[in-house]
């Protein structure tokens, strides 16, 4: 049967990351390709009494809640957001399923088909499908190690207007960068200059390695007139809660409410109480602490085996924090070819191409260093390193 799909299905993709993860978890394969927490480090004993206490203790758990979210845990929001200079009111915030879902709401009602989105090259692939899938043009803005470019920037702006910038400064997906102090004020400047919302998604601030590794979120500089912050508890708590958060000035956070009406009335009841009685009951300030020294570990543990890798010139960012090394390989390299002879060989990342908005560079790759012990980062990383030296072998050959 021939079935009528709406002409917005032809902007729907799959995601590469997701594609690679099926296959890869089928056989005896170390993975790096996915952005994934440890399950070992996931405080179970104390998101199973915090569940049991929102079941328990409170019938309001079990119920219809307000579209925004608990009143309670916005409050909480409001007081970890506070210690990084993010200071707002509860009413300014909306829980969300996941900080996925606040990229999607955004962009369901700021977006017109055609309208353009700045954001780096490359950027988050999630967000990428999200803007895609509603008819965007996402246009890249030239970018270094410390951030966009002022100038190209500027340019971009006065030439394209676009409707947002989109923009990870914290620990990067895929990259790794952290933007300076002063490229954060420049984009704040230019924003305001040209009256371009931004779009600050921070899902990895809390995993830095050194306390002074990263400026303050670029929200913490504005004054809730033109910067959207979102984040969530995926990467400090578990994934499967499906808690995020989104910040931003109130029409549009109204606006948001509305649509989250429409899409599935409100996020889970039960893990918004359980979550409030974990934030209440247990040090997860500690629990985040723990999280850092252990990838802060495994981190080190692949960086010493990328730099074993013989024959072959390649460069990394030395992540100060979150989940990836983004390698660049050299030009010679297509890592999306290199990727089968790697699952042959028993480990897989991901290839870089994916990540880009335009002009992909085929020689990188991300590895995830979260997700496996430091023996498995240890027996994985031969083996893609005997796969990288390989290539330059049947090459120079």
């Amino acid at each position: 049967m021939k079935y009528g799909f709406s002409q917005r299905v032809r902007y729907l993709k799959s995601s590469a990351v997701r594609d690679i993860l099926k296959v890869v978890n089928k056989g005896d394969v170390i993975s790096f390709a996915g952005g994934l927490p440890d399950e070992g480090l996931f405080p179970v004993e104390a998101v199973s009494q915090a569940f049991q206490k929102a079941i328990t203790s409170d019938n309001k758990a079990l119920q219809y809640g307000e579209t925004e979210g608990v009143l309670e845990l916005r409050e909480r929001l409001v007081e970890r957001m506070a210690r990084k200079g993010i200071r707002r009111h509860p009413d300014n915030v909306l829980v969300t399923s996941g900080s996925q879902q606040a990229i999607d709401l955004f962009s369901r009602v700021m977006f017109n088909p055609g309208d353009v989105i700045l954001t780096e090259n490359p950027t988050y692939l999630a967000a990428l499908q999200v803007f895609e899938s509603y008819e965007t043009r996402v246009v890249a803005v030239d970018s270094d190690d410390e951030g966009m470019i002022e100038e190209d920037l500027e340019k971009k702006i006065a030439s394209l207007k676009p409707k947002c910038i989109y923009v990870v400064p914290t620990y990067s997906n895929p990259g790794g960068k952290v933007w300076s102090l002063d490229r954060r004020k420049k984009l704040l400047k230019l924003a305001k200059k040209y009256h371009v919302v931004i779009f600050e998604d921070d899902p990895y601030g809390d995993l830095q390695f050194d306390k002074e590794a990263a400026p303050p979120p670029i929200a913490s500089l504005d004054n809730n007139e033109i910067v959207l912050y979102t984040s969530t508890f995926s990467k400090t708590v578990v994934p499967a809660m499906r808690i995020g958060w989104i910040v931003g000035p109130h029409q549009i956070i109204r606006i948001m409410a509305q649509a989250k009406q429409a899409t599935d009335l409100h996020t889970n009841s039960v893990s918004q109480h359980a979550l409030v009685h974990l934030l209440n009951d247990f040090d997860l300030d500690g629990h985040i602490q723990l999280i850092r020294n252990t990838y802060l570990e495994r981190m080190h543990v692949m960086k010493d085996l990328l730099d074993k890798v013989k024959g072959t010139d390649l460069s990394y960012i030395t992540p100060k924090g979150g989940m990836f090394f983004w390698v660049n390989m050299p030009s010679y390299v297509n890592t999306t070819e290199l990727l089968s002879t790697a699952v042959d060989q028993g480990v897989a990342f991901v290839p870089g191409s994916p990540f880009y908005v335009s002009n992909p560079e085929e020689n990188t790759m991300r590895l995830n260093f979260t997700n496996s012990t430091p023996e498995l980062i240890q027996i994985g990383m031969e083996r893609l390193v005997n796969v990288i030296e390989q290539s330059q072998y049947e090459t120079v050959r």
